[in-house]
């Protein structure tokens, strides 16, 4: 059990940046990694000593924010908006192109989204993000080429023409 508690505790700062990049505000992502973490203790018999303990975390972590889409939770206030500063504090110009990326990343649909912060944020390979979304990695592939292009064009500013038709 020690050894479990010890993997699931390194875990924590890949969880929380993930949660971060995701949800997107702090209160939020400290709820999501709180109910993931707290999920996977519950279930850890469930967790194979040969599957690795981050995406197995991962995994709940998905479902946990899927589920937190289906029924929203009561908005809460953050307290203490000063938890965790920076080393060092980030010019002005990276603060405004950090929110600018930001902004673009709310704007991708969720599913590529996820796959893009897996790949990109976690440093995920294909098969592990297919894993943990338990999608086929063909399926990764292709969400993340297209949320690589449109976050391109839209950082860029260009407008992406749907590719989808009305059909009557």
């Amino acid at each position: 059990m020690q050894d479990e508690s010890a993997l699931m505790i390194s875990c924590i700062p890949h969880l929380r940046r993930y949660a971060r990049a995701l949800v997107s505000d702090y209160a939020g992502a400290d709820d999501l990694v709180q109910d993931t973490l707290e999920r996977s203790w519950k279930n850890l018999s469930a967790w194979r000593r040969d599957c690795d303990m981050r995406r197995w975390l991962f995994g709940i972590m998905h479902n946990v924010h899927k589920d937190g889409f289906r029924k929203r939770a009561v908005p809460t206030v953050e307290l203490d908006e000063m938890t965790f500063l920076p080393v060092m504090r980030a010019t002005h110009a990276d603060q405004h192109e950090m929110r600018d990326i930001v902004s673009a990343l709310e704007k991708l649909p969720i599913e590529q989204r996820e796959i893009l912060l897996l790949v990109a944020l976690e440093e995920m390979t294909y098969d592990e993000v297919a894993s943990v979304l338990c999608i086929p990695v063909g399926t990764v592939m292709s969400r993340l080429s297209r949320g690589r292009e449109r976050l391109r064009a839209i950082v860029e500013g260009h407008v992406l023409a749907s590719s989808l038709k009305v059909v009557k």
